[in-house]
């Protein structure tokens, strides 16, 4: 709950250069075999990310509503490891790894405490509404270069 009182989504947080964002598995997660169905990783990825972002000050919405153009996947390598089931508490956390001028590589590991259940490494390019890639905002670069992970967690 926020200081207004008014409920607030849940977030994830920075623990140095590194975002970190709670899960929990719910029933439509799962398949039929009671484990989180693979696209569902993904999608607890895609949270991470833009909640990531918004909390880095990345004005996704902003850019959109303006017409300049929005983030899309252009690359995506992902490594399952072991399952997740119900009521599972998960964690995604999510790295700078990489930043372009038109595009931003970001890697991200889905933990069930100390167990990695999925990897993966993601390359968003902002594209225009052309469907052409474009620069992304001087601001946004700079936030990216202080968030860029260098093996530590400062």
């Amino acid at each position: 709950m926020s200081d207004d009182g008014v409920d607030q989504p849940q977030g994830g947080r920075f623990e140095g250069r590194e975002h970190r964002y709670p899960v929990r598995v719910f029933f439509e997660d799962t398949d039929l075999s009671g484990v989180v169905y693979h696209a569902n990783y993904l999608r607890y990825m895609e949270r991470a990310r833009s909640d990531m972002l918004r909390l880095a000050g990345i004005d996704q919405r902003g850019v959109h509503d303006a017409g300049e153009g929005a983030y899309a996947v252009a690359d995506l390598a992902i490594r399952y490891r072991a399952p997740a089931g119900l009521d599972d508490a998960l964690l995604v956390a999510s790295r700078i790894v990489a930043v372009r001028a038109a595009s931003v590589a970001i890697h991200h590991t889905v933990r069930r405490g100390s167990l990695v259940l999925a990897e993966a490494d993601v390359t968003a390019a902002l594209v225009a509404p052309s469907g052409r890639p474009t620069r992304q905002p001087a601001a946004w670069l700079d936030i990216y270069q202080r968030l860029i992970w260098q093996g530590t967690n400062s």
